[in-house]
């Protein structure tokens, strides 16, 4: 009869870090045994007494697997015969492209070197699958980075000229995600943003797969290098009822000795009120880390910048002054803005022409027409012009303000006179 759990030792790289032991048919952690190194617990696990929270290293590791709302995950698994998502990181070891962390089985004598996917090939059946592509009977490799990538989009890990890189899809009937990261990286690069570079391709596999349109992206994260989510980096304080989200993640990376955060936040706050991102959820900012040394490099770079532009909105409701969902630290994007108290270093000189740049991103698009790509130019100017607009409002008000202060100080200096 078989075990109903498998015996794992928590890895980061080749430094074990916890005895675990995870239930054989869920594939959750059902306990955890001695805690030899605490310090390279993930970001945000409580430790205390060499005793690590298990519901939160659970969390965590549920976070590792193929979320249950990913574009046909359900006929994916049924191809690779594996019941859930969480069974399916197992499969791999739990390794991905974003970390070093690992799971190691008891008396394997696995090393890091052998297995990580930085510097070793992987399979592509896990992604193929994933893209539609049946296994034609084909026995399955399953030691794959796809069975850890998160997001519910379509999309998969390839080596293209030594590099990994990420390939991920649109959704909807106008597939709009891939040109929207474009768009997001081509914004980017002309304000001096930090951000990963993305380009549209719309042959996958080199083999004329379909038709649709992909957005690629090189790994940013190196085999010495990891990235910690926004979300777990807020999880090590605990947030005072009075302290905003905001203030919370610049307090919580301060304290970590995080270096250039805010400046980067602020752009990246900036980005996503000209481009109406409706998704930017703490797991898809954050900070990056060497992994060997735990110390903290700055912030990651911007990405996952998709689920902007009306992606989901019908071409008729596609105007600048949209109400659409905003995150993460406040509701809507005209509250958002109001965060970010410097923006010297905006020029807006370097927007011009940016609708035409949409335009050439979109150009002979089977998904974009001509009458959307014209309404999604449009928004876009309206939206530079917006900002400039709130930004010359808000300068010329500090204008005024130091203006009083000064006149008030020198009526008091004239009176002591």
């Amino acid at each position: 009869m078989p075990k109903p759990f498998t015996p794992y030792i928590l890895m980061h790289r080749d430094i074990p870090v916890a005895e675990l032991t995870l239930d054989a048919v869920s594939g959750a952690i059902l306990s955890i045994g001695a805690v030899w190194e605490s310090a390279h617990v993930p970001v945000g696990i409580p430790v205390r007494k060499q005793t690590v929270d298990r519901g939160a290293l659970n969390e965590w590791w549920r976070g590792r697997a193929i979320p249950a709302s990913r574009s046909g995950i359900r006929d994916a698994l049924a191809e690779l015969h594996v019941p859930n998502t969480q069974l399916l990181a197992e499969k791999c070891l739990g390794l991905s492209l974003s970390d070093q962390y690992w799971i190691c089985p008891a008396g394997s004598g696995l090393s890091w070197e052998q297995i990580n996917f930085f510097e070793n090939p992987f399979s592509g059946d896990v992604g193929d699958i994933l893209f539609g592509k049946g296994s034609g009977g084909r026995n399955i490799n399953l030691m794959s980075p796809d069975n850890t990538s998160d997001g519910w989009l379509k999309k998969k890990w390839m080596i293209l000229g030594g590099k990994r890189c990420l390939l991920k899809g649109g959704s909807g009937a106008t597939c709009q995600e891939p040109y929207n990261e474009v768009l997001a990286s081509r914004i980017c690069e002309r304000l001096g943003i930090p951000h990963v570079v993305y380009t549209l391709m719309t042959d996958p596999d080199l083999e004329k797969m379909d038709a649709f349109p992909y957005s690629m992206c090189e790994d940013f994260i190196t085999p010495d290098t990891e990235l910690i989510s926004a979300w777990y980096i807020m999880q090590t304080e605990k947030k005072p009822n009075h302290v905003s989200v905001y203030r919370h993640y610049l307090n919580c990376c301060e304290k970590l000795g995080v270096p250039g955060v805010r400046e980067v936040v602020d752009r990246m706050i900036v980005l996503d009120y000209l481009i109406v991102n409706e998704d930017r959820h703490q797991n898809n900012f954050g900070i990056i880390r060497r992994a060997d040394t735990l110390e903290y490099v700055g912030a990651a770079p911007i990405y996952d910048s998709g689920t902007s532009l009306w992606f989901d909105w019908p071409t008729a409701m596609i105007y600048a002054g949209t109400k659409a969902i905003c995150k993460p630290f406040k509701s809507s994007h005209e509250e958002q803005i109001k965060l970010v108290t410097d923006f010297t270093w905006l020029d807006f000189s370097a927007l011009a022409g940016i609708d035409e740049e949409l335009k050439g991103i979109v150009k002979g698009s089977m998904f974009v027409d001509e009458a959307r790509c014209n309404a999604l130019c449009k928004a876009l100017k309206g939206r530079v012009r917006m900002l400039e607009k709130m930004v010359l409002s808000a300068r010329h008000t500090i204008f005024f303000e130091n203006m009083q202060s000064d006149v008030i100080r020198d009526t008091a200096y004239r009176g002591k006179r």
